[in-house]
């Protein structure tokens, strides 16, 4: 149980708008002259809300990145920061333990499967508590506290029985898996009733929002009503809780406006002569994570150059695999398994003046991404599950010369958006090379009228929009309806 702390024992509880995630939006460094500081980090999420923190009086409670340290709140390009201490036993029971290897797998089709540990969930259950300990302490009356993502579902919940007056948001920024396997999580009624205490549950796509509906629905005692869950009398939380579809998106003007500029442009020239300026480049840019079927994708490029579908001497593919979860066993397979692949490929189809594949396991400053998307002929997002993937949004925007084509996974939450990409199933490895083919070959004409369509709709959703709509949609709830 969350202490009972209230606004006026709570010396801090002034702020009207909070942010809630597993991370602080700030990365820790060292200026010119030694001193330490921080400095904001780059990010969708930061970036949608940061004109509405500066609008209200804003603060945000997430960790700051290092174990075993107590700090104290401090203010950061006026954001009120409030950092939320874990230790490297937390670290390692409820980041990489019950979030990274119970949830995330669950959540995304059991690609892997999940493991269930009691001892993950007990510390969880502690290290969400404390989260909500800390809102709780700058909370003002009537607040607004928006949390966000799998690794916090227990926190509405917990403000909700200490604080009925806050209006809560939640928004899960990855999927929600189906009712038949969620039932496998033993804790599920509780993952349901922590996300239930929010007044407004958001999820990327449509068929996420009806999927938490019908687990509650099945797995607890909520009464369900269209797109709305009601609890039972008896239970003691009596708010209406709302799912909803709010798809998150890029800042789509700042990626059109980098990819103006002619010293990326020149990068872009540089990247592909550095490749031997081959007729065909395609991209690809994942975290080292099994849900993007960056196998796949490998296998079936493979199998195009060896049945000369493509020419290796006319088409590079740069694979960019940022580091990920690297003291996980299954990424330290999957690591070595990609690597595996990657020097089967160019051992058969390198030749001395020509490369046929660019594996870069790195991570790389926005201004590089996109000179790489500028360099890029075609981008492959071969996601076996996804949320969203704002890759292939940020793609489509440094196109707004309308030259390029989007290869894309129908199972990433982009694909009900970006309908003029070229979809794929990623289990069908011939289908998929015989759209990767299409995709290299499709005319300037039909290249332009997709990406025309795509990059309007990037201009009309942008991520500030989708902060402004879902926070709309939360502020037009009656939170007191049945308290």
């Amino acid at each position: 149980m969350v202490s009972q702390q209230t606004p006026e024992h709570a010396p801090d509880a002034n702020y009207d708008f909070i942010v809630v995630a597993n991370r602080l939006p700030v990365d820790r460094i060292t200026d010119p002259d030694g001193r330490p500081g921080w400095r904001r980090s780059p990010g969708g999420l930061v970036t949608a809300l940061e004109p509405i923190m500066a609008a209200s009086t804003g603060a945000w409670v997430g960790w700051h990145g290092a174990t075993d340290e107590e700090l104290e709140d401090f203010d950061k390009d006026e954001i009120h920061m409030v950092p939320v201490s874990l230790s490297e036993e937390d670290l390692e029971l409820y980041y990489e333990g019950f979030s990274n290897s119970t949830l995330w797998p669950l959540y995304h089709d059991v690609i892997v499967p999940p493991e269930y540990h009691r001892t993950w969930w007990d510390n969880y259950k502690k290290v969400n508590r404390r989260f909500a300990e800390a809102v709780l302490k700058v909370a003002a009356q009537d607040a607004t506290v928006w949390v966000h993502d799998y690794q916090l579902q227990l926190v509405p919940k917990m403000l909700r029985e200490v604080r009925p007056d806050l209006r809560i948001g939640f928004f899960n920024h990855i999927p929600f898996p189906a009712p038949g396997l969620f039932a496998q999580l033993p804790w599920r009624r509780q993952i349901l009733e922590g996300l239930a205490g929010a007044d407004l549950v958001g999820f990327q796509r449509e068929a996420d929002s009806a999927n938490f509906i019908r687990s509650l629905r099945r797995y607890t005692e909520y009464s369900v009503k269209g797109h709305e869950a009601t609890p039972d009398a008896s239970y003691p939380l009596r708010n209406v809780c709302r799912a909803a579809a709010h798809p998150i998106s890029i800042n789509t003007a700042q990626v059109a406006e980098l990819s103006k500029d002619p010293e990326i442009q020149e990068r872009a020239r540089q990247i592909r002569e550095g490749l031997g300026n081959p007729k065909t480049v395609m991209l690809g840019v994942d975290r080292l994570d099994y849900t993007k079927g960056i196998r796949h994708r490998l296998k079936a490029y493979e199998e195009i150059l060896s049945d000369k579908s493509l020419q290796a001497g006319d088409v590079c593919l740069i694979q960019v695999a940022s580091p990920s979860r690297e003291n996980v066993d299954r990424y330290i397979q999957l690591r070595n398994q990609v690597e595996l692949m990657v020097g089967q490929i160019t051992g058969q189809h390198d030749t001395l003046s020509h490369t046929t594949l660019r594996y870069l396991h790195h991570s790389y400053p926005m201004r590089e991404m996109i000179a790489m998307y500028l360099a890029a002929d075609v981008l492959l997002v071969t996601s076996l599950r996804d949320g969203m993937n704002l890759v292939a949004k940020e793609y489509v925007a440094a196109h707004e010369n309308e030259r390029g084509v989007l290869v894309l996974s129908e199972f990433t939450g982009a694909a009900d958006q970006l309908t003029q990409a070229v979809l794929v199933n990623p289990h069908d490895i011939d289908g998929m090379k015989k759209k990767i083919v299409q995709a290299v070959n499709m005319s300037e004409t039909e290249q332009a009228r997709r990406m025309r369509r795509m990059y309007r709709h990037l201009q009309d959703n942008d991520v500030v929009g989708w902060s402004q709509k879902f926070l709309l949609e939360l502020a037009s709830i009656n939170v007191h309806a049945t308290t």
